[in-house]
């Protein structure tokens, strides 16, 4: 029986989107994958590192899911309903859980971390970042790239500037923070939406892709968002996403 438009936004308008799990929209909505595969090679580094900062945790799923941390783990996460989540998670593997502003400055001294990893952050403060690592440690993130999911935000809100978040300002913010850039891929993903509360859903808690969304708001644009999913299937947007890494610089030899 296919269900109603009021059905699917009831349904999805009440739903809990705490945390950075997205398995709520399994078989809903698919979106493909970067194929460098970022949970793979940061296992690799966190089992080769001695103390590790996972910076903006989210619920800490992505720490949580590594097979091995450092011995000196610590995550920050501003968003209390994630700090919850995030210490329930991390804390029984040994690691830090510690609440933290989206605002610089990292409450950690200068030179402790040889490796500080995120993924997805709202902002990178490369100053930070290149702060709190040792000589010869690493940068390992994967973040957000330009117009990711604009066909969703366009639809909504009309014609937009796409032009933040593009990788080559962050390369040339992590060398004007003294970082040497070792690693660098970006690729654009497909996405299909298959249900309006697939959509829904994806807005509360992806909340910058329509700043300032709620279903009141633009019930008018849902409602013909569903009316054409109805008539011509998923709807279709593509994720943007980029690669870096980036190394401060050794101390010289003596």
């Amino acid at each position: 029986m296919r269900r109603t438009y009021d059905d699917l936004v009831e349904e999805a308008d009440t739903v809990s989107v705490d945390g950075w799990d997205f398995s709520w929209l399994e078989g809903r909505a698919t979106e493909e994958r970067p194929s460098w595969g970022y949970s793979r090679l940061l296992a690799g580094r966190m089992a080769a590192a001695e103390a590790a900062l996972d910076v903006q945790t989210g619920g800490g799923e992505i720490l949580a899911g590594l097979p091995e941390l450092p011995p000196v783990t610590v995550a920050t996460e501003s968003w209390p309903p994630n700090l919850a989540l995030a210490a329930s998670r991390l804390r029984p593997r040994g690691a830090r859980v510690v609440a933290d502003d989206e605002e610089p400055r990292l409450p950690f001294r200068d030179g402790v971390f040889d490796l500080v990893v995120s993924r997805h952050p709202v902002v990178t403060w490369w100053d930070e970042i290149a702060r709190v690592l040792r000589p010869g440690g690493t940068y390992f993130s994967q973040q957000v790239g330009p117009r990711s999911v604009f066909e969703l935000t366009e639809f909504f809100m009309g014609p937009q500037d796409g032009s933040a978040r593009d990788p080559r300002d962050a390369e040339a913010a992590a060398r004007s923070a003294g970082l040497d850039v070792i690693d660098l891929r970006a690729e654009r993903l497909r996405m299909e939406f298959r249900d309006i509360g697939a959509v829904i859903y994806f807005l509360r808690k992806v909340i910058w892709i329509v700043p300032g969304f709620s279903v009141r708001r633009y019930d008018d644009k849902l409602r013909e968002l569903h009316g054409l999913i109805e008539a011509e299937g998923p709807f279709v947007a593509h994720s943007s996403r980029f690669l870096i890494e980036a190394r401060r610089p050794p101390k010289p030899a003596a």
